[in-house]
C-alpha cells in the first residue's frame, strides 16, 4: 500500500484517522468500528463494503494464545 495514498485518506463517516492492518488488508477506523477491505491495491472506502471489528479489536486488544483472559482461572 502506498504511504502517500495512506497518508491521505480517512474514514469516510467521521473523517478520522485510518490504521493500516497490513495482515488482513484492511484500513481501520476505531472510532467508528468500521475496517475497510484493500482489494488489489485498492481501498474499498464504502460503508456497505465494511467489516464491523469486534469489541476487542476496537479497543486495540490483541489476546495472545499465552495471554491470561480477565476472570479466567490460571
Amino acid at each position: 500500500m502506498d504511504k502517500e495514498l495512506l497518508a491521505m485518506l480517512v474514514c469516510p463517516l467521521c473523517q478520522g484517522k485510518l490504521k493500516y492492518d497490513r495482515q488482513r488488508g484492511e484500513l481501520k477506523c476505531h472510532f467508528d468500528g468500521l475496517a475497510y477491505p484493500i482489494r488489489d491495491d485498492i481501498p474499498v472506502m464504502l460503508e456497505e463494503e465494511a467489516r464491523v471489528m469486534d469489541v476487542d479489536e476496537k479497543l486495540h486488544k490483541r489476546a495472545g494464545p499465552g495471554d491470561a483472559q480477565p476472570g479466567a482461572a490460571s
